[in-house]
C-alpha cells in the first residue's frame, strides 16, 4: 500500500469554508435549517460549518433558529445534531459481530424544517441512503441537503452532494482517510492507495 497527504489542516479548513459559502448562497441557507452530521467525523464537521457560518453571518443579516432574519446583529448559530447510522446500514451484518452504536441526537423537531445532513466522505451513497432512512424516522422534513467535505465519486445510488468542500479522484479499491483535530488530534487527509508498492 502506497499513502499520500493529500491534504492539511489549512485544506480542510478551506473545504469547509467552501461549503459554508455555499449553503450561505442557497435559499435553504436563509431559512430555519437544521446540520446533522453523520457520526463521528460527519458531526464534528457539522459543528465546524456551523461556527463558519455565524462568523460568515457577523453584522451582517443572518438565519436564526426561528426562519426569520434579524438584521444588523449577531447571529445564533444553526441548531447541530448528529446521526448514527449503525442499525441502518444495508451491511450492519458483516461489520461486527455486535455492532457497537453510537449517539444520535436530533436537537430540533425536523418536521417541516430544511435539514442539512454533513458527511465526511462520500462514496457509494449506501451511508446517505441509511441516513435518510433514520432521519425519516424522526419526522418529515421540508427538504433534506447533503454537504460532503470530500466527494471521492465510484457512487452505486443515485445519490449526489449539494455542497461539497473537494472532490478528489481515487481507484475503486483505495481508501481515503480523513482526519480531524477533534477526534484524532490533526487535522489532514491521506490517500491510501490499495495494491500500490510503497
Amino acid at each position: 500500500m502506497k499513502s499520500e497527504k493529500l491534504m492539511d489542516a489549512k485544506g480542510i479548513n478551506e473545504a469547509v469554508e467552501k461549503i459554508a459559502d455555499e449553503i450561505k448562497k442557497c435559499p435553504v441557507g436563509k431559512t430555519n435549517f437544521v446540520l446533522i452530521g453523520l457520526v463521528t467525523r460527519g458531526a464534528a464537521l457539522a459543528e465546524r460549518i456551523a461556527k463558519t457560518l455565524s462568523k460568515k453571518a457577523g453584522k451582517t443579516d443572518a438565519p436564526i433558529n426561528n426562519g426569520k432574519v434579524r438584521r444588523g446583529g449577531r447571529s445564533r448559530a444553526a441548531p447541530v445534531g448528529s446521526l448514527d447510522i449503525t442499525f441502518y446500514r444495508d451491511d450492519v451484518g458483516s461489520i461486527a459481530r455486535q455492532p457497537l452504536a453510537k449517539q444520535t441526537r436530533i436537537p430540533v423537531d425536523i418536521n417541516g424544517r430544511n435539514v442539512i445532513l454533513v458527511d465526511d466522505v462520500l462514496f457509494t451513497g449506501r451511508s446517505i441512503r441509511a441516513a435518510l432512512d433514520e432521519l425519516m424516522d424522526f419526522g418529515r422534513p421540508a427538504s433534506v441537503r447533503l454537504a460532503a467535505l470530500i466527494d471521492r465519486g465510484h457512487r452505486e445510488l443515485p445519490i449526489q452532494a449539494d455542497f461539497t468542500g473537494v472532490k478528489i479522484e481515487t481507484g475503486a479499491g483505495d481508501d481515503i482517510k480523513l482526519n480531524l483535530k477533534e477526534i484524532d488530534g490533526k487535522d489532514e487527509v491521506v490517500l491510501v492507495r490499495k495494491g500500490a508498492s510503497k
